[in-house]
């Protein structure tokens, strides 16, 4: 054990003037890291977005840059008052390892998040299918995609679920195609049934051309067990989807019921037999 000569020949004016120069200048070390560090957190989300790139992810990367410059300062100024850097290291690499064992899934969630915000495979606002379920999506956050639903409800899906499974986009494209299935009567003549399919899906208001597509299309498809079965495609924009696909399917019938044309539904004939005598 240290002895109390030893100790006052540590606590000498010079050790001391040392000691407390060298603290002043590790505080004055963190201050400016930290005035540093808020400027380049401010530079870094002015930059991106400049560039158009998601808040989100702008307050995200800014707010690495941020708190990797703290911690460069801090070391710096342990390493001026005398702290053994090294062993510091070793304890914050523990302690790294033991949150990031401990939260296993959320940091996937959080990874995840990033590659959302990062690769951009959806925004806010638009209609998506992601893990069996469809919605609007009404938020992106680091950890979750919050979608809103037809019926009025929300659904929170972990960022980890979305980017490990199909994700469908159904308005990145401008435009969204309908689908109509429909079987009519065997013996139906063909050209009058595409007659009438056609004038069903034209005289939709909503049916949206683009390029050289007329915006609809009647095709034949196979023979069915008790129908001549057909599909009517029919592209409308995003946000007149749903009524315009209805506004379809009442053309298709009304237009079939005035021709005449009818439509087979499943029917089962049961044949009675006496019994021998």
């Amino acid at each position: 054990m240290p002895t109390v000569e030893d100790l006052q020949s540590l606590l000498t004016p010079e050790t001391l003037a040392t000691w407390a120069g060298n603290v002043v200048a590790g505080l004055a070390i963190v201050l400016v890291g930290r005035i540093l560090a808020g400027w380049l957190d401010r530079a870094v989300r002015s930059a991106l977005g400049r560039a158009h790139v998601d808040v989100a992810l702008a307050g995200f990367l800014g707010g690495i840059v941020r708190y990797t410059v703290i911690f460069a300062a801090v070391l710096m100024a342990a390493q001026q008052v005398g702290i053994e850097t090294t062993s510091l290291m070793a304890i914050f690499a523990s302690a790294g390892l033991a949150v990031g064992l401990a939260l296993q899934g959320s940091l996937g969630n959080f990874a995840s998040g990033v590659m959302i915000l990062f690769f951009r495979p959806f925004t806010v606002g638009e209609v998506i299918t992601v893990g069996g379920v469809t919605g609007g999506v009404l938020d992106i956050s680091l950890f979750a995609t919050k979608l809103g639903l037809p019926d009025g409800t929300h659904v929170l899906i972990p960022n980890s679920s979305v980017t490990g499974g199909e994700i469908r986009n159904h308005v990145v494209a401008g435009r969204r195609r309908a689908t109509c299935d429909i079987g009519v009567d065997y013996g139906s003549d063909l050209d009058q049934v595409r007659e009438v399919l056609t004038r069903a899906v034209t005289s939709v208001a909503e049916l949206h051309t683009f390029d050289e597509n007329p915006g609809y299309g009647v095709v034949f498809v196979s023979f069915g067990a008790s129908s001549l079965d057909w599909q009517v495609h029919a592209w409308f924009k995003p946000e007149d989807f749903l009524p315009g696909q209805e506004k379809v399917r009442v053309a298709i019938y009304k237009e079939l019921n005035a021709a005449g044309i009818g439509i087979p539904f499943p029917q089962l004939d049961l044949h009675m037999q006496k019994p021998a005598a």
